[in-house]
């Protein structure tokens, strides 16, 4: 991803939030919804500086706030703010959705309000959730930035208009009544957290830095345009919507009757009527067209954090499932979609602001503590940027900006909880629940509740040839110092306990393969040093595979005229689900193909066995590097079998020695 794709997607997140936002703030501040925009602008500076010197240090994909959290404590704060982040993408996609046929209704009215705007905004939702699961690609992300671009080209120019034809300093003075108890402190308590909710795109640029693709000084740039873009649109819309709709008895129709659609508001009061009869149609387009885009941003944001929530067993990796086709987490983005097509239903945005102000600032705080604590606990680590003034204390650096981001979280996050009672009871329900489930699922499946427990990505896809989770994986081991990694793979994509049978777990089925020659039955006695040696390198897989939590290692010694084709039946006859396989080297010999035989496409790359496998194999097939030859071979020395060994040998009389599999 660029720089300027990750602009757009920020751009889409923060600004898009003036669109439905400025009116429900405008409701609450009345005249000091200039100055409640400033200091949300203030406190967006001093986050986004957390967040970058976070995903510098820790640029882990579907990062963020959770991230920071697990490497600065531990799993269970990181699931604290990535269960957060879940809840305030929801309402995102939820309130963007809402302000979208508010804004179209300029061209017909009756979608501003009633069952026109439901049906609108549940038709957003069904939409960007259907583009979602389908994957983003380079071209809609180029898409998606033309859009901004105009989009910044609108604000802006309502911006200078407002101030060229009905701004005034007055207009920001005679505005506060505070003796007349307008604004009053509620409404303040309300207004001052609730201007987090343009901060939703620091989250999405600290998910992507790790696919970030930019040199330092494209970063550096992206850091000051997009930051002052963002504070510059966010701060001027409020200061023109006050002077455009200026306050009258103590009350503002910016937060009246304008409060779904406050910007097409704001053009429709600018003065010739001509201007505003023109710009309120462009302005009704981009706000619908912005929003949609936000709406598919933060479904982004949701089914990003949701996968990481899965790959980590902080909930059921069912839940995390991956689109055979697309490669998305449907089960996530179809989730999210149904809990936002709920929340439009009561059509009130002040409720669901107050709601997103309670996770933003739970995830803001986690973030901002976080990356204090790293200060001690990783002092010296390489950070491509550090936040500014920094004091020493303790042996280590405390950052001042990121203490007065703490402060700041802290103090808003008490304030929802004390002036907005859907904050105080539907947002921390949404938190215990989580713990709940959280705890719950952890402690049923055996795991610790601080520490970090992974499954791989192919864990969450489905296919036709192979199932879910690999229950059951295939390993053939060769006596080769490439036995260890292979077994530690399977380990990995096996370490979890099936959804399907949480008593039973998962299974390594470590096989080694005697070739017979043909001029001996099938059912000759094996040589015993092969055999000794084949029982020496699967005790040694054995031991290596059970060091993963959940995994048992199955060993057996097997027949076969070629190892390729016992490899093969012993897949088809155990069911398994995985194969994974040691690439050996090509065969020395070449010009098959010039003496009229066929050649394929792998035979430059890896020799028979591992092309027989590949065409053969009853179910997916996972090929690793050709081992390296160099290297000395992993077995320990050989010793006596004893008679517990777990490898199932018939006839081990001595006799003639046959060749190696593996030449």
């Amino acid at each position: 991803m660029s720089a300027r794709s990750l602009f757009g997607l920020v751009y889409a997140a923060s600004v898009s939030s003036v669109y439905f936002a400025l009116g429900v703030i405008a409701h609450h501040a009345d005249g000091l919804t200039p100055e409640v925009f400033i200091l949300a602008a203030v406190f967006f500076q001093l986050t986004a500086m957390t967040y970058a010197e976070g995903a510098s240090l820790h640029p882990e994909g579907r990062g963020g706030a959770a991230a920071f959290g697990r490497y600065a404590f531990n799993e269970l704060v990181s699931f604290v703010a990535a269960w957060s982040l879940v809840l305030d993408y929801t309402i995102l996609i939820a309130v963007t959705a809402l302000a979208v046929p508010a804004y179209l209704s300029v061209f017909w009215h009756p979608l501003a309000h009633g069952a026109p705007r439901l049906i609108a905004s549940l038709v957003v939702i069904a939409a960007v959730s259907a583009d979602s699961i389908t994957g983003v690609s380079g071209q809609r992300l180029r898409r998606r930035l033309s859009i901004i671009t105009v989009d910044l080209v609108v604000q802006l120019g309502v911006i200078v208009l407002g101030v060229l034809l009905v701004f005034s300093p007055s207009h920001l003075v005679h505005a506060v009544h505070l003796g007349a108890g307008r604004p009053s402190l509620s409404g303040l308590g309300f207004a001052l957290p609730a201007g987090v909710i343009a901060f939703a795109g620091l989250e999405t640029a600290a998910s992507y830095a790790s696919e970030l693709r930019a040199r330092p000084g494209d970063m550096r740039r992206l850091m000051g345009f997009g930051s002052a873009a963002i504070i510059v649109i966010y701060v001027g819309i409020a200061i023109v919507g006050v002077a455009a709709l200026p306050v009258q008895d103590g009350y503002t129709a910016l937060g009246q009757g304008h409060l779904s659609a406050p910007v097409l508001g704001i053009v429709e009061s600018l003065r010739p009527h001509g201007i505003a009869d023109v710009l309120k149609f462009v302005v009704g387009v981009t706000g619908a067209v912005v929003l949609a885009s936000a709406a598919g941003v933060a479904q982004m944001g949701v089914s990003r954090v949701g996968y990481a929530l899965a790959t980590n067993r902080q909930i059921p990796s069912a839940l995390g499932r991956l689109s055979a086709r697309w490669s998305t987490p449907w089960i996530v983005i179809v989730t999210a979609a149904f809990a936002a097509a709920a929340l439009v239903i009561p059509q009130n945005l002040e409720f669901l602001i107050g709601i997103y102000a309670f996770g933003a600032l739970v995830a803001f705080t986690v973030a901002h503590v976080s990356i204090i604590a790293l200060r001690f606990r990783e002092p010296n680590a390489e950070r491509a940027y550090r936040v500014p003034w920094s004091v020493p204390f303790r042996g280590g650096s405390l950052p001042l900006p990121t203490v007065i981001g703490v402060l700041a979280s802290v103090a808003g996050w008490l304030a929802l909880m004390i002036f907005h009672g859907g904050a105080r009871y539907v947002g921390t329900g949404w938190l215990l629940s989580g713990l709940a489930l959280y705890v719950g699922y952890r402690k049923s499946q055996g795991k610790p509740i601080l520490r970090r427990v992974t499954i791989a990505e192919q864990a969450l896809r489905r296919d036709t040839t192979a199932r879910t989770e690999f229950g059951s994986i295939l390993v053939p081991v060769f006596g080769e110092a490439i036995d260890d990694d292979i077994i530690q793979t399977a380990g990995r994509l096996a370490g979890e306990t099936r959804e399907d049978d949480p008593d039973g777990g998962a299974v390594i089925e470590a096989i080694w393969v005697i070739e017979v020659p043909m001029s001996l039955p099938l059912e000759a006695p094996l040589p015993e040093p092969q055999v000794a040696r084949a029982r020496a390198a699967l005790q040694r897989a054995k031991q290596v595979g059970e060091e993963y939590e959940g995994v048992q290692v199955a060993t057996a010694i097997v027949r076969a005229r070629r190892a390729g084709q016992g490899i093969v039946r012993e897949a088809q006859r155990r069911g398994v689900e995985l194969i994974v396989l040691a690439a050996e080297e090509p065969a020395p010999v070449r010009g098959g193909a010039r003496l009229g035989g066929r050649r394929g496409p792998l035979d430059a790359l890896v020799g028979d066995v591992s092309r027989y496998v590949i065409a053969k194999a009853p179910c997916r097939v996972i090929l690793t590097a050709a081992p390296d030859r160099s290297l000395p071979p992993a077995s320990p020395p050989v010793t006596a079998p004893t008679p517990t060994d777990p490898a199932a040998v018939v006839g081990a009389d001595p006799g003639p020695v046959f060749p190696e599999p593996r030449g």
